[in-house]
Parts: C-alpha cells; structure tokens; sequence
C-alpha cells in the first residue's frame, strides 16, 4: 500500500471532535440523559475523548461503554475462522438515555448495522444516534452519521487509516492507495 494523502493531523482530530461535542450538546439540549458507546477498536477511545469533551463544556459525567459487533457481522465466515472476540461492557440502564454509538470510520454501513443488532440485544435506548471521525461514501445499507468530523469522498481501492494515540501511539487521520491485487479488508474503514 501507498499512502496517498495525510487528512488529518492531531490537532484537526482534536478539533472534530471539539465540533462534534458541540453539536451533540446543541442537538440534545445537553449532556442531560445521554450515553457514549463505542465500537471497537477506535471507536472506544474516541467515545472516550467526547464523554471528556462533553464533561469540561457542561460539568456533566456520561457514561460511557463499549460495543464488540464481532458475532453480529454479517460477513463473520469472511473475516477468520476463529475471530477475536473482547468484551462489551455496558455500565448503565440504556432505556431511559440517548445513546450516541461512536466509530472512526463510516464506509458501507454494515459495522453500524452489526452494532445496532448487539446494541438492542442489550436493551432498548430512547434513541440511538451516530457519531464517526470520518465519512468515507459507498454505503451499501441506508445509514448516515448524525455526527461526522470529517466528510471524505474515496474510491473503492483507497483506504482511510485512523490513528489514535491511544492504540497507535500517534494521531492522524491518512489516505493510502492499495496496491494491484490486494484484497479489500473489512472494517475500520477498509
């Protein structure tokens, strides 16, 4: 692979994401009655950083879980014959809250589609909206983001690469060009 293009740095990342937690407070009139959740891998760390955001703009503490969709995918055969499977840690009664699910990246929409299945599975929030860093196009089923940090139009052949202090050691959002041959991988935003 090759990359193409650095998207983001860490402080327009960290900028999103200030955005983004504005305008969940002005969409939801507050931090009052809602949820971060978010899907792993990157997902968690980046729900991690809004509750942090929401908690210095409005004094207020959301709870904040964590989502495996491993056993929801729809392409599981695909993936591996023994998948890696981590924990879903959810802390808090969800009926009565506005879940927002957390990702870094949004491509076909079927990640989403698994992580609303094992979200319900769990119990049944007021609502669910979604937040993601990136918005890459080709959806496949009818989900959009509430949320984004950043719109992206790709080719099919490129990759969107999110790199997160905390799993990676660094922040950056890249745009990398796969090589002839190579495969399409599922998730963050492959």
């Amino acid at each position: 692979m090759q990359l193409k293009a650095s998207i983001l740095t860490s402080e327009e990342l960290r900028r999103a994401l200030t955005r983004i937690a504005h305008e969940i407070l002005e969409r939801n009139k507050g931090a009052q009655g809602l949820a971060l959740v978010g899907i792993h891998t990157r997902g968690i760390p980046l729900a991690a950083r809004l509750a942090a955001k929401l908690r210095e703009l409005e004094g207020v503490d959301v709870p904040l879980g964590r989502l495996d969709i491993t056993l929801y995918r729809d392409d599981l055969s695909e993936i591996s014959v023994q998948p890696i499977i981590r924990d879903t840690q959810i802390d808090f009664d969800m009926q009565p809250r506005r879940i927002i699910l957390v990702d870094d990246v949004l491509y076909t929409g079927r990640t989403v589609r698994a992580a609303l299945d094992a979200l319900l599975d769990l119990g049944r929030p007021q609502s669910i909206q979604l937040a993601v860093l990136v918005d890459r196009g080709h959806r496949e089923l009818p989900i959009r983001a509430d949320y984004v940090g950043k719109n992206l139009p790709t080719a099919r052949s490129e990759l969107v690469k999110v790199k997160l202090q905390e799993t990676d050691g660094l922040d950056a959002v890249e745009l990398w060009e796969r090589g002839e041959g190579q495969p399409g991988v599922q998730g963050g935003g492959e």
